[in-house]
């Protein structure tokens, strides 16, 4: 029976949340091969959810990847000198190419079983050092795109999930959101703290950043207890916004981007030192680099891939198999997309959409809809310009990113280790990440938790000696090779420092 077949209408459930899980469990996503509205999936208005809270957290991570590698280049280079205008028209090519490639088409049409290639957060602020390193944007692509290659060739990336236990992907998910939660927090308690020296008339305007902090935990709470919590980012968001602005931050808020589009010639962008990046193409020292963080980054992809799907699994019903995101599929998404969406002037590092991603599982939504939805408004705002100001505002930016991915980590962290055994393993990867870095930690706390060392002995058992010894051995060496390399560890300078 074909989901068409299979389809019935809302008003034949008893609630809405009966029908999203019925959607769910009929679809049958057609993988490379052409998948239409109505024959193979449909559009309801929660799809426009994920879609916004998308659109926003994918601007606010472009232009901080963007922002982050101006200073670096501009700091390891006399002869570039990179601004918000670069960092913006950047951001600007990366939000229509790969939007209409790999979200619109890819993702929604031709393998809804692909999560979106968005953007990699953890590696933004590694961004500095790897400019700083002498790395080059394209030499980093290219090696992130053929190693994500060979992974999802030989479904590395799914099997590193399956050897990733709960317990182990429960700390990994809170640690990540604990520190991303008291970054955001950080981030806007600082910004509001700095209006003080430029309010006139207003008087002091430290204040406003707590009161921001203090609608949004009220918000997040009553949607939570209403079970709409996929409604967070846009909700949330807008009442910053207008808490912002009634508060009388509205002067801090700039209109500088023009509606048109940006420079889409890649010889613009690559083509000499005296435009675009200033870069001109990459050589070999680019490349060698560039090495160590390609390795770091795709490194990074797996426990990242791991959390989206885990929380589709916590939030989709059971014989909902058929349209979880395909771990090895996305791999090969990213890694093309890593690679096309630099050539052609961008310089995103890639990896699973996440503010995508998360408020789709909650909200019962399957990828493809949601995703051509997604693709054309991140495209409309890039053509327009004027909404990205307001995205990247801090009030904005931070309470999307807060709401819609920090906590929800925490949350699922926490649902993930209700054992003792699970809390053990997690603990020792949270420790372990506060010790070293997020990624070392996750292949420590697996080496251990798969030879029993750590969790459930039960577990360690029921593994082969490649699942116990093999893989985990061989991921854990080359995650402590890139760190060293990469001068991640504190009280270490990287072999790059030497060169």
């Amino acid at each position: 029976m074909t989901y068409k077949k299979l389809h019935k209408k809302a008003s034949e459930f008893a609630t809405r949340t009966e029908y999203l899980d019925h959607e769910l469990q009929i679809m049958k996503p057609r993988r490379y091969r052409l998948n239409l509205p109505g024959r193979d999936f449909r559009f309801e208005w929660e799809d426009l959810v994920p879609a916004l809270a998308g659109t926003i957290g994918i601007i606010a991570m472009y232009s901080s990847v963007m922002m982050a590698w101006a200073d670096g280049l501009t700091q390891a280079w006399d002869h570039i000198t990179l601004g918000k205008e670069f960092a913006i028209e950047v951001s600007r090519v990366e939000m229509l190419i790969p939007a209409l490639l790999f979200v619109i088409l890819a993702s929604g049409f031709f393998n809804p079983r692909a999560n979106l290639a968005g953007n990699h957060g953890p590696m933004i602020p590694l961004i500095a050092s790897i400019a700083l390193a002498g790395a080059h944007p394209l030499a980093l692509a290219i090696l992130i795109g053929i190693f994500g290659l060979l992974l999802s060739i030989f479904k590395g990336g799914s099997r590193l999930v399956n050897l990733t236990s709960k317990g182990v992907a429960g700390g990994l998910l809170i640690f990540l959101g604990f520190t991303g939660s008291l970054s955001q927090i950080k981030t806007i308690q600082s910004w509001g703290m700095g209006l003080e020296s430029t309010a006139i008339e207003t008087g002091s305007l430290g204040f406003l950043g707590l009161v921001i902090l203090a609608v949004t935990v009220v918000l997040y709470s009553y949607l939570a207890r209403i079970d709409k919590r996929w409604l967070a980012i846009p909700v949330c968001a807008i009442a910053a916004l207008a808490v912002a602005l009634v508060g009388g931050a509205g002067f801090d808020l700039q209109f500088t981007t023009e509606m048109g589009l940006p420079n889409l010639n890649p010889a613009y962008w690559w083509g000499s030192t005296e435009e675009g990046w200033m870069l001109g193409l990459p050589n070999t020292q680019h490349f060698i680099a560039s090495l160590p963080f390609a390795i770091l980054a795709v490194a990074m992809w797996s426990p990242d891939f791991l959390g989206h799907r885990i929380f589709q699994e916590m939030n989709y019903p059971k014989n909902s198999e058929k349209v979880l995101m395909d771990v090895d599929d996305t791999m090969t998404m990213c890694s093309f997309r890593q690679m096309v969406g630099t050539a052609v002037g961008g310089g995103n590092i890639t990896s699973s959409w996440g503010t995508y991603m998360i408020p789709a599982a909650i909200a019962k939504r399957p990828i493809p809809a949601g995703a051509i939805l997604l693709g054309l408004i991140v495209m409309a705002v890039a053509i327009l310009g004027s909404p990205m100001d307001v995205a990247v505002w801090p009030p904005v930016r931070c309470i999307a990113l807060l709401v819609g991915v920090f906590l929800p980590l925490i949350e699922a962290g926490v649902q993930m280790i209700k054992r003792s055994a699970c809390a053990q393993a997690a603990g020792i990867c949270i420790f372990a990440a506060m010790v070293t870095n997020p990624v070392l930690a996750w292949a420590l706390a697996m080496f251990l938790d798969n030879n029993g060392l750590i969790g459930d002995k039960e577990r360690a058992k029921k593994l082969s000696k490649i699942d116990k010894w093999v893989i985990p051995l061989s991921i854990l060496t080359i995650c402590v090779m890139a760190v060293l390399s990469v001068g991640m560890l504190k009280g270490t300078y990287g072999i790059l420092a030497f060169l």
